[in-house]
């Protein structure tokens, strides 16, 4: 009798298959560079018997600092080849946050476009990367390894001391890209931008999709308005990921988008999208897909709003993703009915293997029974369409009642003078907290002004006791606003 089977799923497998599928169809394309996918399977096999001949075996752990570049799927693919394991570093760290995050992962290489030095084995993407790879043999050496194992450790940047090493598995992350293609049609003949950067989760799940399912992807080296509009334009793409502050700073610079008569699909995710914002975005982009993802590092996509109900559930994140369950229970571990505020926990193929070499913070965010919390305060409607209420360690409690900084930020956001906010809690001898909103806005912020206008729309206790304005708002590389660093400044 047979017994079902067949090779594990790896995130090389998608460059395996349409090398030899559609060798000349272009996988990535970076300004005037272009791979094929003859040449992204070859060159990755390349990277990784070149790294095996550095005597790495299965399961080492090799880095990559880069920003958004052609090379990027093929580094990650071919460490995928070798059997080792990716671990995505941020340019813009510190060298003290590099080397920690270098000797916490125990990563024995690091490829890299910058020029500093670290106490590893260092290769720059350049002529050195180029002759790393001349020197190596074309052949892919199929290192077996189990769909469980993980293909990379992604450092979340720490709200209290240092990072965690997220451990994601090939299993995870391939089953993502296979949801990525049925959702926002990402496969054989279909055109996509990376965006966001590729070493923060979403940034690569959403761009190495495009490779692992056959479509093409265009780099976008860095972010500016004007650049992503003329990449969109000039490769014409069908599908692209931005965050939130993607979408406010192309608002602040476009009165009008260009025409884009390819592109059918905008899909968001990072942060909320302010309603005032959404809107905005159906009307510059009309005729486009509009959907609002919601996950993390962690957990992988958790839930999808769909453009059937875009406008309709503005303010909701959808539904629960494909293959994804989801509790929501209260401070005593009760599931809440609809409209009751509770904290969100979902189970999933997507699901990290854990925290790297930390049990205790692997055992402190899951349950007996698989599920992962979010840490985020959620409502579920009598349709089942979930709105995010809050992080929990963002609730503000003044007075002893509890205010929900999004239910004032929206607000506020809604006022002609505010671009951008954050609302915090600070503490208070009186209240305990304090409510206070930092602002972003083209002129002076006048305090009377905003408290007279949320006055006839949030209750007393909901009302900032002071506005505070600032040039820009802090943020990681997943454009999410760092409340933590406004905190610290008082």
């Amino acid at each position: 009798m047979l017994r079902p089977g067949g090779a594990d799923l790896t995130i090389a497998g998608g460059v395996r298959e349409f090398g030899r599928a559609t060798p000349d169809a272009i996988a990535v394309r970076d300004g005037d560079r272009a791979l094929t996918y003859a040449a992204l399977d070859e060159r990755s096999s390349r990277v990784a018997c070149a790294l095996l001949s550095l005597g790495l075996t299965t399961g080492d752990r090799v880095a990559l600092l880069s920003g958004n570049r052609l090379e990027y799927p093929e580094i990650a693919a071919g460490i995928a080849k070798a059997g080792l394991v990716l671990v995505p570093v941020n340019p813009r760290l510190t060298a003290p946050e590099v080397e920690f995050i270098l000797g916490h992962s125990g990563a024995r290489v690091l490829i890299t476009d910058g020029s500093a030095d670290f106490a590893v084995r260092v290769i720059r993407i350049g002529p050195e990367y180029e002759k790393f790879l001349d020197d190596a043999r074309a052949v892919d050496p199929w290192i077996p390894v189990d769909e469980r194992d993980p293909f990379c450790i992604a450092y979340t940047a720490g709200t209290t001391g240092d990072p965690k090493g997220v451990l994601i598995s090939h299993r995870s992350r391939s089953l993502t890209f296979y949801a990525t293609a049925l959702e926002w049609g990402i496969g054989p003949g279909r055109r996509t931008v990376a965006v966001a950067p590729m070493y923060h989760g979403a940034g690569f799940a959403f761009a190495y999709a495009a490779v692992h399912c056959g479509a093409t992807v265009s780099m976008l080296r860095s972010f500016q308005p004007d650049a992503l509009i003329d990449l969109l334009a000039r490769d014409g793409a069908q599908s692209v990921f931005l965050v939130p502050t993607h979408a406010q700073l192309i608002r602040q610079h476009f009165s009008e988008i260009p025409d884009l008569p390819l592109l059918d699909t905008l899909y968001f995710n990072a942060a909320a999208l302010p309603k005032v914002l959404k809107e905005w975005v159906f009307e510059a982009f009309p005729g486009v897909g509009v959907h609002e993802l919601y996950g993390s590092t962690e957990a992988g996509v958790v839930t999808n709003l769909r453009p059937p109900d875009a406008r309709r559930k503005a303010g909701t994140v959808g539904h629960p993703w494909f293959g994804t369950q989801v509790r929501i229970v209260d401070s005593a571990g009760r599931e809440v009915g609809p409209g009751e505020p509770g904290e969100l926990y979902s189970r999933s193929p997507y699901l990290m293997n854990g925290y790297h070499e930390n049990p205790a913070a692997t055992a402190a965010c899951t349950t007996d029974d698989g599920f992962l919390t979010s840490g985020d305060i959620v409502v579920r409607d009598e349709e089942g369409f979930i709105s995010i209420v809050d992080r929990v360690k963002d609730v503000i409690i003044t007075g002893g009642v509890n205010v929900y900084p999004r239910d004032v930020e929206e607000v506020l956001l809604a006022h002609p003078s505010v671009t951008e906010c954050a609302v915090v809690g600070e503490p208070d001898d009186r209240w305990g907290e304090r409510v206070v909103a930092y602002l972003v806005s083209p002129g002076p912020v006048v305090p009377d002004v905003l408290e007279a206008y949320l006055r006839d729309r949030l209750a007393g206790f909901k009302i900032p006791k002071q506005y505070r304005a600032v040039p820009a708002l802090p943020r990681n590389a997943a454009g999410k606003i760092l409340k933590r660093e406004l905190r610290s400044t008082q």
